[in-house]
């Protein structure tokens, strides 16, 4: 078993994302294809132009392989958004390719459903490619945007 530093004692609030520790843990079913989805409705980032907070809804789904994210690492890690300047694509696609970076996942995707500013939404999503053949993938249940709260 990997260790799992954060996982059962005090962890500190990771300041970047870039310094923030994911954790990860073996997967108990290596040999079975199933999907887990962690649906985040608070996520918050900040504008890096104007320093003004962005709000999104955020669904990763993965196909896991040998690893499994740790749940409290991944909110730490999320949370470490709370400070860090950068355009919705750049958050949506980075936490994307962080987890595929250290999970090697199957497969992977990511839905960020950002609240407007300034009147537009902006929808963002990335994925690693198609979905394992036979994998129940529900929808992301997130309605387009009509005034979405």
């Amino acid at each position: 078993m990997e260790p799992t530093p954060q996982l059962g004692r005090p962890a500190p609030l990771p300041r970047s994302p870039e310094t923030a520790q994911l954790d990860r843990v073996p997967n108990p079913h290596p040999d079975t294809d199933y999907l887990a989805r962690f649906t985040v409705p608070e996520f918050t980032s900040l504008c890096p132009v104007t320093g003004q907070p962005d709000f999104a809804l955020l669904v990763i789904d993965y196909v896991p392989g040998a690893w499994l994210v740790e749940s409290k690492s991944l909110k730490l890690y999320l949370h470490s958004f709370r400070d860090h300047g950068a355009f919705h694509e750049d958050c949506t696609v980075g936490i994307g390719r962080r987890l595929v970076d250290e999970l090697q996942p199957r497969w992977l995707r990511i839905g960020g459903y950002w609240y407007p500013r300034g009147g537009i939404p902006i929808d963002v999503f990335w994925q690693t490619g198609a979905p394992p053949a036979g994998i129940w993938l529900p929808d992301p249940g997130v309605p387009p945007y009509r005034g979405r709260g």
